[in-house]
């Protein structure tokens, strides 16, 4: 099929009636299909029943002998330091350990500034008359979804193949005092699977700040998540805090990560990752907090990982589990709307999603139409701050979780829906 633009009146209502047949004959077979996040399947949580093995679980000693199963030791067992601190880059002393999701530290470092500041604040964030966040978008809903629930006002910037558009970023944060943050998926990010480059990462680190307590909330949830083998396809990242450092601005970035899509996700070990006078002033807060995270798990965690050698050999194999996914629906996308005109995709090198975009003001009909045959996809605009994609276009693609034969419906369905919306779509503006 060429071109659908170039296709007339007469031709389009023909290929729409064809295509509704396929969408009606899909609807019948009456599927429930959900590709709505990112989560992992069950063959790769398989993958981690390793850690209720009997001498795993049966350990309960630190190896600075620490008894896990007692109270104490807020910043987290030292061999857990240890090993999130090789996977950031950065020293023991810098990082300190959560509980089951990086999603809460975020959270709670967000509370926590507008309650009390950080380090460098001279009020809290919350008595100011307004506080403001940058917004790489597409991005990623729960980060959005932290600042509606705090109030803060969200700056879309747009995002380019490499990182965010630095000279809007840049021109913004030296205008205004009231951006304090900016959420950042550096790596493999979500839903378009691109990596920031280097001068991406230098200009973060450099740039003048009108707010003297900045910080960027650095998600790097995709660190190690690789979908191939080969180096040479693997995105690399530069080290934000070293580069921080250099620049004069130690205390700028908060790093997370967490073992999340690792080994369980709900059920893994978070950390944060940042300058030692940002460690000390966070632990503060821990003392009144918290009297310690989980740290039989953190132990478990440690004895199944090792390090991030032993890491990497573990995230292989679920490479060989998400790679069919993603090169099948790719595939898909490449077959049925290759050379249509209608819609472009990203084809990441890692991380859990494809963006999707189709023609501008069809996502949301893309997705009602999908749901209505049985497949629930992220709605519509969810990659936007306040919901509000203004090309109505992206849609945040998770194969992840369902198994191939089941993704493979889900992705002849999307790919009719596409078409279907895409040709309506045409016939409108050919009416106007």
């Amino acid at each position: 099929m060429s071109d659908f633009n170039s296709l007339n009146v007469e031709q389009l209502k023909e290929l729409k009636s064809k295509l509704q047949e396929e969408y009606d004959k899909f609807k019948s077979q009456n599927v429930k299909l959900d590709m709505s996040r990112g989560k992992p399947g069950a063959d790769q949580l398989e993958l981690s029943m390793g850690l209720f093995e009997t001498e795993i679980v049966k350990k309960y000693l630190a190896s600075d002998g620490t008894d896990c199963r007692n109270y104490g030791v807020l910043e987290g067992i030292p061999e857990m330091r240890k090993l999130f601190a090789d996977i950031f880059e950065i020293s023991s002393e810098e990082v300190l350990i959560g509980g089951n999701a990086s999603l809460s530290l975020m959270f709670d470092m967000v509370s926590q500034a507008m309650t009390h500041g950080v380090v460098g604040s001279d009020v809290p964030w919350g008595k100011l008359s307004k506080v403001k966040f940058l917004c790489p978008s597409p991005g990623y809903d729960r980060h959005f979804a932290i600042c509606e629930h705090f109030n803060i006002e969200m700056i879309t910037v747009p995002m380019k193949s490499d990182g965010p558009d630095m000279d809007l970023v840049e021109k913004l944060v030296a205008e205004d005092e009231y951006i304090k943050g900016m959420w950042c998926v550096p790596k493999y990010s979500n839903p378009d699977g691109i990596t920031y480059s280097d001068e991406v990462v230098l200009r973060l680190a450099n740039m003048k700040t009108k707010s003297k307590d900045f910080r960027i909330f650095w998600d790097n949830a995709y660190v190690v998540h690789h979908l191939y083998e080969d180096e040479s396809k693997q995105d690399k990242l530069m080290n934000i805090l070293k580069a921080c450092k250099e620049a004069g601005n130690p205390n700028r970035v908060f790093m997370f990560t967490s073992t999340s899509k690792i080994t369980f996700p709900g059920a893994g070990v978070s950390a944060i990752g940042a300058s030692i006078e940002n460690i000390n002033d966070i632990k503060k807060r821990f003392k009144i907090q918290t009297i310690g995270h989980d740290k039989l798990n953190q132990l478990r965690h440690v004895a199944f990982l090792k390090n991030v050698d032993n890491i990497k050999e573990h995230m292989k194999k679920h490479a060989e589990i998400l790679r069919p996914k993603f090169e099948l629906v790719l595939n898909y996308f490449e077959k049925e709307l290759g050379g249509k005109n209608i819609a472009r995709w990203t084809k990441p090198n890692g991380g859990y999603f494809i963006s999707l975009y189709t023609l501008k003001g069809c996502a949301k009909k893309v997705v009602s139409k999908a749901k209505e045959a049985g497949v629930t996809l992220t709605p519509a605009g969810a990659t936007y701050p306040y919901g509000n994609d203004p090309d109505d276009s992206n849609i945040r693609i998770a194969p992840s979780y369902p198994p191939l034969n089941e993704l493979e419906k889900a992705a002849e369905l999307l790919c009719i829906c596409i078409q279907l919306v895409s040709v309506e779509k045409l016939l409108e503006m050919k009416a106007e």
